[in-house]
């Protein structure tokens, strides 16, 4: 049995972040329905793309929303439904007659989640982007570079998955603990610029302690020698976030550095920094990426390498873990997170689109729309 069993979600099929929140639920345990538009040629970005780890665990089911029978599809699975989830633009599902009101006045308990980039309401509401773009405009892309470099987005993550999905999930489970305690649903409108900045509020917080500075490379993150990301021989990287006194202090030994000149002094003058940086720049530079694991990972030198997705799939630590999967004749994907009771869970097997159109169909049309939902409450 897993967390979120008796959680029923209706999901409106659509890119990014909505898709990953309901996929999120499904691997907690959610009985998912995945409504997605029939298209003869799916594209990269097109909800009736073929199965991937976006769609595991859900059902599939073609459905045209324009139409009277995809819209009375959709509100005869509301009725039994615990919570929705919609990506589309402001006022769109108004416009389908599957808004809010609609919807709501069929199941009262319905925890209706509306995810945009900019929000239901605001100057932006109605205008297209992406996450780099609600990133950027949230503050959160700001710091997301060194000082000579342009901001980069580390991509779909800050904005879509961050800002977005996890937030539209907080919203979905948290009414519908106030939907079960007292039978009356809510709507969750989760904006990507909202929760992009709700993340910021720990590095606002190191603001006002004065670790993070109004101007970019002036900051704990972007300045500091013994918090920072380094070159390797071999082209890798590695990064080091040696804070605290301790830690630094080891960082310095087992680097051979204790009793360098340049490292002489209090650890936070400011204006030994650039030294520091540039012979740990040129030390780093010297050796392998593998070279500075063996002599610091796992120790409390807070080292890191810089892996890509593949290569941390067969890291030690992330294979004892099994923090990544990959189906035989499968895609590369990571597990679902996080664990129970010092478990993992298995993630459901990934739905072709439209896959389960016909017996979803069947059922509906028979009037026994509610057998379509696996558990009941």
């Amino acid at each position: 049995m897993k967390v979120l069993d008796s959680v029923r979600v209706l999901e409106i099929g659509g890119i990014g972040p909505g898709p990953f929140c309901a996929m999120h639920l499904a691997d907690l345990g959610a009985d998912v329905v995945s409504i997605v538009r029939p298209e003869a040629e799916p594209t990269a970005t097109s909800s009736a793309s073929a199965a991937s780890a976006l769609s595991r665990g859900k059902r599939s089911v073609f459905a045209d929303l324009k139409s009277p029978e995809g819209r009375d599809l959709v509100l005869a699975l509301v009725r039994d439904a615990d919570a929705l989830i919609e990506g589309m633009r402001p006022g769109a599902m108004e416009r389908l007659g599957l808004g809010p009101e609609a919807c709501q006045a069929l199941n009262p308990r319905l925890v209706y989640g509306r995810m945009t980039g900019w929000g239901q309401d605001g100057p932006l509401a109605q205008a297209a982007g992406h996450d780099n773009n609600y990133a950027a405009v949230s503050g959160a892309l700001w710091g997301c570079a060194p000082a000579d470099a342009r901001p980069v987005s580390p991509f779909a993550t800050l904005g879509d998955i961050g800002g977005g999905a996890m937030y539209l999930m907080t919203g979905l489970l948290a009414g519908i603990v106030q939907a079960r305690a007292t039978g009356r649903g809510t709507v969750v409108d989760a904006a990507i610029v909202d929760g992009a900045a709700h993340m910021l509020n720990l590095m606002l917080h190191a603001r006002q302690r004065g670790l993070v500075a109004d101007e970019r490379g002036h900051s704990i993150h972007d300045s500091a020698p013994f918090y920072e990301t380094y070159a390797c021989a071999d082209g890798g990287f590695i990064t080091v976030g040696a804070i605290e006194p301790q830690f630094h202090a080891l960082l310095l030994d087992r680097l051979g550095l204790a009793g360098a000149a340049a490292f002489q002094g209090p650890q936070w003058d400011r204006a030994a920094w650039p030294a520091r940086r540039a012979q740990l720049q040129v030390l780093f530079a010297s050796r392998p990426r593998a070279h500075w694991q063996q002599l610091l990972e796992g120790s409390d030198a807070c080292f890191g390498a810089v892996l890509s997705p593949v290569e941390a799939a067969s890291h030690p630590h992330l294979q004892a873990r099994g923090v990544y999967l990959q189906p035989e004749g499968g895609a590369l994907q990571a597990s679902p997170a996080p664990r129970f009771d010092g478990q993992a869970y298995a993630p459901g097997p990934a739905s072709a689109a439209g896959s389960d159109t016909a017996s979803v169909r069947e059922k509906v049309s028979a009037g026994r729309a509610q057998e379509v939902w696996r558990s009941a409450r």
